[in-house]
């Protein structure tokens, strides 16, 4: 057998042997590529409806983000008038307190003029009932 005979057999093993050990790895690729087409083919069937309640979701934020921006006038006069109602409360309070202390005072003047009212009178009747 000459030298190329010898060298054609060891280029035919090896080809054999190259095969063999491809057709495995051949075949992990095709599943491979079945599960990614599957993959592909679940995620594009779940992906659309989460897309269009994602959608929908964000028209109904824009919506009350809308509302709000539109009552934000509305509670900026509310504090202004809840602020001026403030106002008017203190002012209120202090006309009272003043009231009070004049009811007070009056309240102790008129208490001091009885009791100077009693006492004269009891000294008149005393100097008028022992003549």
């Amino acid at each position: 057998m000459p030298l190329t005979g010898i060298a054609l057999i060891i280029i035919a093993v090896a080809i054999c042997i190259l095969v063999f050990t491809l057709v495995p790895t051949l075949l992990t690729i095709k599943r491979t590529a079945a599960s990614v087409g599957e993959l592909t083919d679940m995620i594009k069937g779940e992906l659309r409806p989460t897309l269009q309640e994602l959608t929908g979701v964000l028209a109904e934020l824009k919506t009350v983000g809308g509302g709000v921006a539109e009552h934000t006038d509305d509670v900026k006069r509310f504090m202004s008038a809840l602020g001026e109602t403030g106002g008017n409360i203190h002012t209120i309070n202090r006309a009272v307190n003043v009231v009070s202390s004049v009811v007070n005072t009056s309240s102790a003047w008129t208490t001091g003029a009885r009791v100077a009212g009693k006492y004269l009178l009891d000294q008149y009747l005393k100097k008028r009932g022992g003549k």
